[in-house]
């Protein structure tokens, strides 16, 4: 009986001390740009103002000569006169005596990168990271602005440019009511499935504002483009001739009319333009296709870009800080003209945009303006059958409540 405990007790020591004994659990491998990165020397950079390629490469052993091979050899895929500051870079050096540079990562943004051998022989590629796409299905309501209502669903504010774009022509944003609310079906993209680098897509989207919905779908009637555009429920095009604003989500400081006290002339006169008022710098773009008939300055206006988009139509954008056009230029509607500032006879930064018609000064807000072309009579069936289970999927989404 002694000697079978005894037994027992061995075992059960031996049991532990197998415990005891630690496992070797291999080191994970850190792979990153196709690369094995512990083969290499790491030295992980951010392009700082006044950096070039060259004074990059020299800081880390790399001499002119053959600097200039690098850039002159890949030039045609990657333009070294053109790093940016703020991006981000990673050189992969040799583990030898030397650390000699052997790659060079320029990070373009999150999912695009270019690759250059520059060791031993000399070699460019632009990649991409994988990149995987979720589907999301999301409601808001306005409580006080567009922005405010996407990030208390705690979405990406890149939505708010999303509905933005897709509704320029026939919602106008500074006008948005409290209640107003929205529904959207749109893929996400994601790096590692986990990092969020932007929207792939908007299939669907449904804006109820002043009770009325506005529809939205995707479509593509374009073949040889390739590029989709937004259709209502009716087949209806949502793009208009004309732009609702001369620029992104500000707000209406001042409105056409024929009696208002002028802030600098300090006495009553016709205003007739509206003004937008936004951030010193905020791009300003044409309102419409056209030609640009007069880019200049006087000392009313400031720096002005004037916009013929037709023997009707004529528009105009004062008070630039800065134009970005000259006179004779074709534009097309969403081309930035020029950016936000208060030269001329302004008090504060904002664009007045001024509308002619047939040569008339007149209030664009109430004009009828025309609209795109919509989906031909031949092809509705083909495009409510594209739509029809999107419609389902959009109409079964629970609007988000207000909440007074």
């Amino acid at each position: 009986m002694l000697a079978f405990t005894a037994c027992e007790d061995d075992a059960k020591e031996t049991a532990l001390n197998e415990e005891k004994v630690e496992k070797k659990v291999p080191k994970p491998v850190e792979k990153e740009f196709g690369f094995i990165l512990d083969n290499f020397e790491v030295v992980n950079g951010t392009v700082e103002s006044g950096d070039s390629f060259g004074y990059i490469l020299d800081q880390h052993g790399v001499d002119r000569g053959r600097i200039y091979q690098i850039s002159e050899k890949v030039k045609d895929t990657f333009n070294s006169a053109r790093i940016t500051a703020g991006k981000k870079y990673k050189i992969l050096k040799a583990k030898d005596s030397a650390n000699t540079p052997q790659f060079f990562i320029y990070q373009h943004d999150r999912v695009n990168y270019t690759v250059l051998g520059i060791g031993d022989s000399i070699s460019v590629e632009r990649k991409k990271k994988p990149v995987s796409v979720k589907r999301r299905e999301v409601s808001g309501v306005i409580t006080s602005s567009l922005s405010e209502a996407v990030q208390a669903q705690g979405l990406s504010n890149l939505l708010v440019y999303e509905l933005s774009d897709i509704y320029q022509w026939s919602i106008d944003f500074f006008k948005l009511q409290k209640g107003d609310q929205f529904k959207m079906i749109y893929s996400e993209k994601y790096i590692d499935d986990t990092i969020f680098v932007g929207i792939e897509n908007v299939e669907a989207a449904v804006f109820k504002h002043g009770d009325k919905p506005f529809y939205a779908f995707e479509y593509e009637t374009d073949s040889l483009t390739g590029q989709p555009s937004f259709y209502d429920e009716e087949a209806k095009a949502l793009q208009s001739f004309f732009l609702k604003a001369p620029l992104n989500y500000s707000r209406i400081s001042s409105r056409y009319t024929k009696r208002r006290f002028h802030p600098v002339q300090k006495r009553w006169k016709a205003h007739l333009g509206t003004d937008y008022a936004a951030a010193h710098g905020t791009p300003i773009v044409s309102t419409a296709d056209g030609t640009v008939i007069a880019s200049s300055y006087t000392s009313g206006n400031g720096n002005y870009v004037k916009v013929r988009h037709n023997d009707k139509y004529t528009t105009q954008y004062l008070h630039m800080s800065k134009r970005n056009v000259r006179s004779g230029q074709r534009v097309k509607q969403g081309d930035v003209i020029g950016y936000v500032g208060s030269t001329g006879l302004a008090t504060g930064p904002h664009v007045c945009y001024r509308f002619w018609v047939h040569g008339k000064q007149v209030d664009p807000y109430r004009q009828n303006l025309p609209t795109a072309k919509h989906i031909e009579p031949e092809h509705k069936e083909q495009y409510f059958a594209a739509i029809e289970d999107l419609k389902t999927s959009l109409d079964k989404i629970p609007y988000k409540e207000y909440k007074k």
